[in-house]
């Protein structure tokens, strides 16, 4: 529950300081007093988006800040889930400086806004005149179905794999693009990649067949030159390596006369045997080169379709069109993987179809089971609100795709009069009947939920005398089982409260401010004797305050 407040500089609230009790709060207050402020207030300290227009003073920051008491509430997961510090009095304060930088705080650890809201959820519910509007929306009908249906946990499994689902589906979605793009250059891709397979490239091939071909092209001079190369070293009567045979015979029996004659003996003999090794040499390559025109022409084919390739794919080398050949490879194998990627998630999508579709029959079940008790329950609660013939009518539709609530399409129908026709609250109910509607929803779902605090603004709009005594009787009948803090324009309604609190301006320093101050007994008698008079309360109204306080 709601224990302590404190606002500074928002909107026409210099500083605001609070205490707020258990059970059932009045808030009263002149019209434009600033009674609305205090729950745009406790918007922000809920996770509501910040606005610099709504600071007092520009040149200041603006601080809200909230005690709860969370002692008899299961959050210590939440705490502990966001690494924060759990205390029995939570501490919630909001800062807004002139710049509109907002910083939130739980118990002074800093949090982000999504973590405040997923909080303030949980504790406090801000009932303004607007969500009665929301009664109207499908979203709200369903979250009052869901929990009367206790369908919590059923929901948060199910918008689980509704997650995964629609990620699912998106990757397919991606997936099929993909391959229809890839379609589109498959065949161009397998042609080049083909091209290159068919030329049986290998690395360093290149420079040796170029090399081949030169010596094939010229076999008949290179073997010529060798031939009269080989002949001039050993070849006739007069030839080199026999002139310096008999050059070594005459060193070599001159040798043992001198150590020069030996040591050059010795170098004559090293030249001859290296001719003779050069002659045999000479003699083989010129052997071994065969003029081959089958052998030219296959180069000549291969180097022509390489520089053709080269020229094509703009590079210079063999390596490099290995690499495109290879780049081509893994695009066609990608193309390969993307059919096997698109089989996986349309098996994987139509696994989550089979366990969304098991998972949102439950919870279409177990919403049909309730909806007859909430029919009945809500017309005797409208009984008591003095529409004995008023009927709501919850009208449940199978969608044909999944929703992330389902399957159903739930609608609230509305009949006021005994013999109506049932239609939907817009065309239908008038703004006192909503607000009788959205309190009776309200005071039953309190009844099933755990949460510490509801405020309702002025939730008694188009309703006066008998009926406003017992929506106060119905709200104290909350304020049994959680802390309800209602605005209120009503007498009637204002008796019923455990405790009062009146906001009112005040003029200082030529501003106006809001502020607000617990009315003691006598000022209570005071101000709903107000409330039933036009002017000064007369004897009768303050007797009247009197007995309606004794109620």
């Amino acid at each position: 529950m709601l224990k302590h407040l404190s606002v500074q500089n928002y909107a026409l609230i210099d500083k605001l300081e609070v205490d707020l009790s258990e059970g059932l709060t009045i808030i009263t207050g002149e019209t434009g007093a600033g009674k609305s402020i205090l729950l745009g207030a406790l918007g922000l300290i809920a996770g509501s988006r910040a606005d610099t227009q709504a600071l007092q003073d520009k040149t200041k920051k603006c601080i809200i800040e909230a005690a709860f008491n969370i002692k008899e509430y299961a959050l210590k997961s939440f705490f502990k889930e966001n690494e924060l510090d759990y205390e029995a009095i939570t501490t919630i304060r909001r800062e807004i400086n002139p710049e509109g930088k907002s910083r939130a705080f739980i118990n002074d650890t800093p949090v982000t806004l999504n973590q405040l809201k997923e909080l303030g959820e949980r504790l406090i519910d801000i009932h303004s005149q607007h969500q009665t509007l929301s009664l109207n929306g499908t979203d709200f009908q369903l979250s009052v179905v869901d929990a009367f249906a206790k369908n919590e946990k059923a929901l948060e499994e199910y918008q689980s794999d509704y997650t995964a689902y629609k990620a699912l589906e998106k990757e397919l979605n991606n997936l099929i693009e993909r391959e229809s793009q890839a379609k589109k250059e498959l065949d161009y891709f397998q042609f080049q990649f083909n091209e290159l397979e068919d030329a049986q490239l290998k690395t360093g091939e290149q420079t040796g067949m170029e090399q081949e071909l030169e010596t094939l092209n010229n076999a008949e001079d290179i073997k010529s030159n060798l031939s009269k190369a080989a002949f001039g070293l050993n070849g006739g009567e007069q030839n080199l390596l026999s002139s310096l045979n008999e050059i070594r015979t005459m060193l070599n029996a001159m040798a043992k006369f001198k150590p020069e004659i030996a040591e050059l003996s010795g170098r004559i003999n090293s030249t001859y045997i290296e001719i003779k090794d050069i002659t045999n040499e000479l003699e083989t390559l010129e052997q071994d080169i065969v003029y081959d025109p089958k052998q030219i022409e296959l180069l000549n084919d291969k180097l022509d379709a390489i520089y053709r390739l080269q020229q094509k794919h703009q590079v210079k080398t063999i390596e490099e069109l290995v690499a495109i050949k290879n780049d081509l490879s893994n695009k066609l194998l990608d193309f390969s993987s993307l059919e096997t990627a698109i089989e996986k998630a349309k098996a994987g999508i139509e696994k989550l179809n089979k366990t969304l579709l098991a998972q949102a029959k439950t919870i279409s079940e177990n919403r049909k089971k309730v909806i007859p008790k909430i029919e009945k329950e809500i017309a005797s609660l409208l009984a008591s609100l003095s529409m004995p013939n008023a009927q709501l009518q919850v009208s449940q539709n199978a969608l044909e795709t999944f929703t992330w609530s389902g399957i159903d399409k739930i609608n609230f129908l509305f009949s006021a009069n005994k013999g109506s026709d049932f239609k939907e609250l817009n065309k239908v109910a008038s703004g006192g009947e909503l607000s009788r509607l959205m309190l009776s929803i309200k005071s039953l779902i309190a009844q099933l939920t755990a949460l510490p605090t509801i405020i309702f603004d002025e939730i008694d709009t188009g309703v006066s005398g008998d009926v406003a005594d017992k929506v106060g009787i119905i709200m104290n009948q909350m304020a049994h089982k959680m802390q309800v803090i209602t605005i209120t324009h009503l007498p009637q309604i204002a008796s019923k409260g455990g405790s009062h609190l009146f906001v009112y301006k005040e003029d200082k320093n030529n501003k106006t401010y809001s502020n607000i101050k617990k009315l003691s007994a006598d000022e209570r008698v005071q101000e709903i004797a107000k409330m039933l008079s036009t002017g000064t309360p007369t004897a009768a109204a303050i007797s009247n305050a009197k007995e309606l306080l004794k109620n």
